[in-house]
Formats: C-alpha cells, sequence, structure tokens
C-alpha cells in the first residue's frame, strides 16, 4: 500500500508550507496595497483565493506539521477530528469552486465588460456569485461534518489517508458530491479555459484595434497558468475517486486515493507561486526591491580643487 514516511511528509510539507506562505503575504501585499490593484476587478477573485490558501496552509497544513513532528496531533477531540477534517476538503472544494467561476468571468472581463458597466450590474455579475459559492459549501460541509452523526476512525487520515465521512460512503451524498463538487468544477475549468485561449487568437486583431491587447493577454495568461496546476494535481484525485464511486474495489483503489491526496496538496502549495510568476507587475516590483536593497547607500567621493586666480575653491 502507498504511503509517505512520516519524515519524508513533514519535510515536504515543511519547506513548501513557509516559501508559499512568504509567497502569499508578498502577493497579497502587492494586490491589496496599490490601489490600482485592489480596484482592478479581475485581481478580486485571485486575492479571495489567496486568503483561502493562506487561511489552509496556517490551520490544516500546520495541523499536519504537528502531527508528523510530535506523533500526536495538536489534540484527540473528537470534535477537533472533525474540525480539522472539515478545513481540509471544505477549503479545498470551496476553492476550487471559485476558480471554475473564475475560468468563466474571465470571459466576461475580456470580452463582454460593458455588462459590468454599472455599480448594480457589479453586484449582480461579478460580487454576488463568488458570495452565494461561498456560502453554499460552507453551509454544506457543516451539514456534512456537523450534523450528521460518524463514529468512524480517524487513524487512518492522521497517517497520510483520507477520511470518508459516513455521509459520504457510496451515498446519493458522496454522489452528488463527487459530481458538482468535484467533477463539474474540473470540466468548467478545462472547457472555459481552453474556449478562452482559442477566443483570445481569433481576436487578436480586434483587441489590438482597440488598445486591448495587451491587458487581454496578462489576463488570459494569469488565469491559464493558475489552470494547469488545478488540473495537474487535482485530475488524478477526481478521477480515481470517481472510479471508486463508480464501483472500483476499495483494495485496487486505495493506493490511487492515498497518491492523488498527497499529490492533491501542491494545487495549494503551488497557487502562490504561479500567480507570482503570472503578474509581471509584481515581478518588476521585486526586483526593483531587490536590486535597491543590494545596491545599498552609494557614497559618491568629491575633489576639492582651489582656483589661485579667482581665490576660491570648487567642488568636483
Amino acid at each position: 500500500m502507498f504511503q509517505v514516511q512520516r519524515l519524508v511528509r513533514f519535510s515536504y510539507f515543511l519547506v513548501f508550507n513557509i516559501t508559499s506562505l512568504i509567497s502569499t503575504m508578498l502577493i497579497l501585499a502587492f494586490l491589496l496595497f496599490y490601489r490600482a490593484n485592489r480596484q482592478a476587478l479581475y485581481n478580486h477573485i485571485i486575492i479571495v483565493l489567496l486568503i483561502l490558501g493562506f487561511v489552509y496552509e496556517l490551520t490544516n497544513i500546520l495541523f499536519h506539521l504537528y502531527n508528523d513532528y510530535n506523533g500526536v496531533p495538536l489534540s484527540t477531540s473528537p470534535d477537533f477530528y472533525i474540525f480539522w477534517v472539515f478545513l481540509d476538503y471544505s477549503l479545498y472544494s470551496l476553492q476550487i469552486a471559485l476558480f471554475a467561476w473564475a475560468s468563466i468571468e474571465r470571459h466576461i472581463l475580456i470580452f463582454h465588460d460593458q455588462w459590468l458597466s454599472t455599480a448594480k450590474k457589479r453586484l449582480l455579475i461579478h460580487y454576488l456569485p463568488p458570495t452565494i459559492i461561498i456560502v453554499y459549501y460552507l453551509i454544506y460541509y457543516c451539514m456534512v461534518y456537523f450534523d450528521i452523526p460518524c463514529d468512524y476512525s480517524f487513524d487512518g487520515y492522521l497517517h497520510g489517508g483520507i477520511y470518508i465521512p459516513c455521509a459520504f460512503d457510496r451515498t446519493f451524498l458522496a454522489t452528488w458530491d463527487l459530481f458538482v463538487h468535484q467533477v463539474f468544477p474540473t470540466l468548467l475549468i478545462v472547457v472555459f479555459c481552453v474556449a478562452l485561449l482559442v477566443r483570445v487568437i481569433r481576436q487578436k486583431a480586434r483587441m489590438h484595434r482597440a488598445n486591448r491587447w495587451r491587458e487581454s493577454r496578462r489576463m488570459t495568461v494569469q488565469l491559464l497558468s493558475i489552470s494547469l496546476i488545478y488540473l495537474l494535481f487535482n485530475l488524478p484525485w477526481v478521477t480515481i475517486i470517481f472510479a471508486y464511486q463508480c464501483g472500483l474495489p476499495a483494495s485496487v483503489a486505495i493506493d490511487g486515493i492515498l497518491f492523488s491526496k498527497f499529490v492533491l496538496y501542491n494545487v495549494i502549495f503551488c497557487f502562490p507561486y504561479v500567480t507570482c510568476l503570472s503578474m509581471k507587475q509584481f515581478r518588476v516590483k521585486m526586483m526593483e526591491l531587490t536590486c535597491y536593497r543590494g545596491r545599498g547607500r552609494q557614497v559618491i567621493p568629491r575633489t576639492i580643487t582651489g582656483n589661485a586666480a579667482q581665490g576660491g575653491t570648487q567642488l568636483q
């Protein structure tokens, strides 16, 4: 059976969690402290995703690190276990859904910006959908983990496995969760990202004439770059869980489930990296700060020369 050694998992999580948290804080500061970045509509969903990832790493990943380092969880209370897995699965699923919405919204921002021309339109089209998604997911997973009693063991989860609540053990709710919260958002990301690439290429000449090509290209590159990490690290998980729900024996699926669950964390870890790399302005700003600190304060020597004819001195 596939199993990542505790020391390996601890080292992997520690390195990537620290670097990812630093990247998240830097990019959030860049997006929030500069007014133009803060007001740009295409940055709003990215800010929300970064905050969700930040919370995920400060809670779920730190819980894993504590457990792997000490050999025991932060608390042995069943309520803490439930809260832990609730954070793990709810925040991750919520991030997938929000990025799926971002894939759709990017079409509106690039090709139908007139839909967001008034405050009322922005409220209905830009702010309301992600708000509904967040509220729905939090209520749904609160019901699944806190309202439905379950006495399943958490031992496997503590050793790098997964926890399947009673509500998800090959039930209708499990099928709903798989298709609505896993398969459907993943398909939306694929379809709308590919469609965006095709539309941008086909309408490149028109956007050049309208002087919108640079901004459109920037938004497209950002979305496509981030979508790659979702597809690369999320697709194995969705595939194996889909096969298991469709009848694949647990003895066959277990290795794939454990491996894909470990790989799944890379979506959270890599999201701030890819976001930083996809923003040219951020890279330029970081290079300017690095170069400025590297140069430090330079002292320019001055020479004093006498002028006997005029009876004075001259600075050079």
